[in-house]
């Protein structure tokens, strides 16, 4: 089979899992590594479709970007100590615990390849984290510092990775010239990516206007980013995610109106294809893996696997409680700058450790030969070990993640349905505002500051509460749904109207698709306005 067929067909098969996921309330990335793995022992595919070029450089900058453009920035400023302790002291934790008992148990497995076994499988998926907790209703303190940790882990086991290879490759490693070379990688890929966005900023605001040139830039930016650190030396990943985090936050900037729309659609439909196509690619890898596995019985590396396993999964879990309450008992301005997390919460974050596609990318970009022409010892154990964790981690944490939610009562207290009423008050009581100072003098007529004026007010009185039936009890918010529900009940009728018209041809296609766009835009406000009650 030619490779567009079957990334075709892949892309069909990611599509209806996901139906089939929404469908049936399953979670996307489990279900799709668990059909990927049956897929894999289909005769006749291919066993290199995952490439780690492919993963590093088509996958990785797009989700990482859009990772970092969608989570809260203030958020994450104000746990950014909890994330910096997951995503640079944790995975520095895990890859030592992880060397050592490697070194230990597996036979001729020196400390080097530990370290390497250790910076592959160190870092929880960004993806996979974000997708589990989805729909969980977890506190946003929980999805900001796991979302965080995704965002930083992945430069930090990379870059341990490099050393760890080097190490292998050179028979010499210096661990202070090690570590300050680590400092200045980190450094130095972070400001590229911050010059970078600054210079995009500019440029978006130049073309703010021009929604598929402002789109275009959105997805290339994140590739630009990555290559140019890479190009130096440097972190890509890092890069990527600083300009991601620059830009996220002065979006009000960038776009108008118009091209945030655009913008938004066509990067949760970009974002929703990488990360199926990913998850599905983890499981393809599986027969490749298992026909490589040369010097090594199955029995002993699944025994292997599900050892090194269990110690990532004790890491996570021995390191979140004390990083959570220490630092607290030590420091008076970290207990007056955070509130205490209950033990709850800790746990939910120490059991949310699923493994992804940067750790079984770097285990395929290991290389097959040392420079003298001798195999890369270990190569296909450390392969087979890193699917297995992926595997163990990603279906049985994934699978019991919300189960554990549920068990502890680690729930949202915020009423954010509350928050969002208070906000769209306060904006409506600010236009009214603004109407009665700048518009009061004639500057506009009086029918249309009449009908604007009266728009808003009706507004606030939905929001305060006001709204009253003459006949009946029933709760404000009931009669704002049947409000919206009668609207998009007319809008159906308009665009009736528009199916007849396109039929009998009697209008010209482009009058038609601009008055179809209107609808389509007062149906998507009304329905995201809606509150669920």
């Amino acid at each position: 089979m030619h490779p567009i067929e079957i990334v075709t067909g892949l892309l069909g098969l990611t599509t209806l899992l996901a139906v089939v996921a929404r469908r049936f309330r399953l979670s996307y990335p489990i279900l799709l590594v668990i059909v990927g793995l049956l897929v894999g022992w289909i005769p006749g595919l291919p066993s290199d479709i995952l490439s780690p070029d492919a993963v590093f450089l088509i996958f990785l900058p797009p989700l990482l970007y859009a990772a970092a453009w969608q989570i809260d920035n203030v958020e994450l400023k104000l746990y950014s100590r909890s994330v910096s302790m997951l995503a640079v002291g944790l995975v520095l934790f895990t890859s030592t615990v992880v060397a050592l008992v490697a070194h230990a148990v597996i036979p001729d497995f020196s400390l080097a390849q530990g370290y390497l076994l250790g910076a592959i499988i160190a870092p929880p998926d960004a993806v996979a984290a974000s997708s589990v907790m989805r729909g969980l209703n977890v506190p946003k303190r929980i999805t900001t510092v796991l979302e965080g940790e995704s965002l930083v882990n992945d430069a930090t086991s990379l870059i341990i990775y490099r050393y760890g290879l080097v190490a292998i490759l050179t028979n010499r490693f210096v661990l202070w010239e090690a570590g300050l070379q680590f400092v200045g990688i980190a450094i130095v890929s972070v400001a590229i990516g911050l010059l970078i966005g600054w210079i995009m900023l500019w440029v978006h605001r130049i073309i703010s206007k021009d929604a598929v040139i402002s789109t275009a830039i959105t997805l290339l930016t994140p590739y630009g980013a990555y290559l140019i650190a890479e190009n130096f030396h440097l972190s890509g990943v890092l890069s990527a995610v600083a300009t991601g985090l620059f830009l996220s936050a002065r979006t009000s900037e960038l776009f108008s109106y118009h091209s945030r729309l655009q913008v938004n659609s066509v990067w949760e439909i970009v974002v929703f294809l990488l990360n199926g196509l990913v998850f599905i690619l983890i499981g393809l890898q599986l027969p490749m893996i298992v026909s490589n596995l040369n010097g090594y019985s199955l029995p002993e590396s699944v025994m292997y696997g599900l050892l090194i396993s269990a110690v990532a999964i004790v890491c996570r879990i021995v390191w979140v409680f004390p990083g959570a309450y220490i630092p607290r008992w030590l420091s008076a301005r970290i207990r007056k700058r955070e509130a205490k997390p209950s033990w709850q919460q800790v746990a939910v974050i120490g059991w949310a450790g699923m493994r992804g596609v940067v750790s079984l990318a770097g285990a395929l970009a290991l290389p097959t030969t040392l420079p003298n022409g001798e195999p890369f010892p270990a190569r296909d154990l450390i392969l087979f070990i890193t699917f297995i964790v992926i595997l163990i981690t990603l279906v049985v944490q994934g699978l019991t993640l919300p189960v554990i939610v549920e068990a502890l009562n680690v729930r949202e207290q915020i009423d954010e349905k509350s928050e969002e009423r208070k906000l769209r008050r306060k904006m409506a009581l600010q236009v009214i505002t603004h109407i009665e100072a700048n518009h009061s003098a004639g500057s506009v007529h009086d029918d249309v500051l009449s009908y604007v004026k009266n728009e808003y007010e009706l507004k606030i009185n939905e929001l305060s509460g006001m709204l009253r039936a003459s006949d009946n009890a029933q709760r404000p918010a009931e009669l704002y749904q049947q409000a919206i529900r009668l609207q998009l009940e007319l809008i159906d009728v308009e665009r009736t109207v528009l199916m007849e018209q396109r039929q009998s041809s009697l209008l010209d296609v482009d009058v038609l698709r601009k008055m179809e766009q209107e609808l389509d835009l007062e149906a998507a406000r009304l329905t995201l306005v809606q509150p669920v009650e």
